[in-house]
């Protein structure tokens, strides 16, 4: 190895993460663990999510440390890190100071500079790397996570770069909606790859598809028989409602209820899986349509682990230029929080070549 890199920090809720980029961009080392969450539980408190993460950085950075090749991490110029959730003031949770923490200390041992940066912004910069999106000074990026669905509007200008939230869930996230669904189908938290999968499968006839019932848009969903006989219903007309969009934002919790209550009568697995993802990608691409028209722009950026459902990526429709990255840099990573110190880096270099 050879040049400067960058090491990037990110403790998220969901999985610890370190990776290492080069001046190129060039991702040399991408290290990710989800957090231990217990069966039949949605998640984790985040005392508990700390601990996790301060027993875990430690194995971490020394596998990163002792790659082959013979690194010792005296070729990292900077040190990043997340340190919040998104990038607005008050914007806190606990689970990020253990990353910062080892951060602060990693740049302190080496002499390098550190960057602070939110988690939000790690996830944008990690999918737009390598896309036309990379140079753009103005463009739309949705952030769907597992505790988030915001569209936000970025600009960069001389003074910085701003994000400003234009549209999303006004409730809960689509990734908190697919967690919930599937713990109480039996899945294990997180349940979003599980349940893209089944989605991604033929129906089989149980999923009759987006159409009318009774004046109400919405998915089919066929019951068993032995549930449809004993909830009085005919197992053809079973329907979970449309989600909504009003100048780009929606309300999640009404479809989630509607969900719990189809498992409890006995919706089948399958059928009611593709349902629910179709109408979160039908959501999607009307969100994105109004948006684009409200706001004049063309250009989308997909990120966040929802972002990386292969149904969704197959089968949205926005009429728009869409970007999606790649599926383990759509998820919780710190390949952008290391990209982005690296632009911190350069630009810091630029300024100091200028007035020198």
């Amino acid at each position: 190895m050879s040049g400067r890199c960058f090491l990037g920090i990110d403790t998220s809720n969901y999985k610890t993460s370190v990776a290492l980029v080069d001046e190129d961009g060039e991702i040399l080392a991408n290290h990710q663990r989800f957090l231990t969450v217990k069966e039949g539980e949605r998640g984790l408190r985040q005392s508990d999510a700390v601990f996790q993460h301060v027993n875990r950085l430690p194995e971490m950075m020394e596998q990163l440390f002792r790659k082959p090749g013979g690194f010792d991490g005296r070729e990292i110029a900077a040190v990043s890190v997340s340190e919040r959730p998104r990038p607005v003031e008050g914007s806190y949770m606990p689970v990020f100071m253990a990353g910062l923490a080892v951060a602060r200390s990693t740049a302190a041992a080496l002499g390098v500079p550190l960057y602070r940066v939110s988690h939000q912004e790690g996830h944008i910069e990690a999918v737009r790397h390598g896309t036309p999106l990379e140079r753009s000074k103005r463009f739309i990026s949705f952030h769907f996570s597992g505790g988030t669905t915001e569209a936000i509007l970025v600009e960069e200008r001389e003074a910085g770069t701003s994000y400003q939230i234009v549209g999303g869930s006004r409730d809960i996230s689509y990734g908190q909606l697919l967690d919930r669904v599937g713990v109480a189908l039996g899945m294990h938290f997180p349940c979003g790859a599980e349940l893209d999968e089944i989605a991604m499968k033929s129906s089989g006839g149980s999923v009759s598809g987006v159409g009318w019932h009774n004046g109400n848009r919405g998915c089919g969903v066929t019951l068993s028989k032995d549930a449809a006989e004993k909830s009085g219903k005919n197992p053809e007309t079973v329907r979970i409602p449309v989600i909504r969009s009003k100048d780009g934002w929606i309300n999640l919790s009404g479809i989630e209820t509607c969900c719990q209550r189809l498992i409890r009568e006995g919706a089948e697995t399958e059928a009611l899986t593709r349902a629910l993802f179709r109408e979160i990608t039908v959501s999607i691409g009307t969100m994105t349509r109004q948006i684009a028209e409200k706001y004049d722009v063309a250009d989308f950026l997909y990120a966040g682990g929802v972002s990386s459902s292969q149904y969704v990526r197959t089968h949205l429709d926005t009429g728009t230029r869409r970007y999606f990255g790649a599926p383990e840099l759509s998820a919780d990573n710190a390949v952008g929080v290391a990209l982005s110190g690296g632009k911190y880096y350069a630009a810091e270099a630029c300024q100091r070549n200028t007035t020198e």
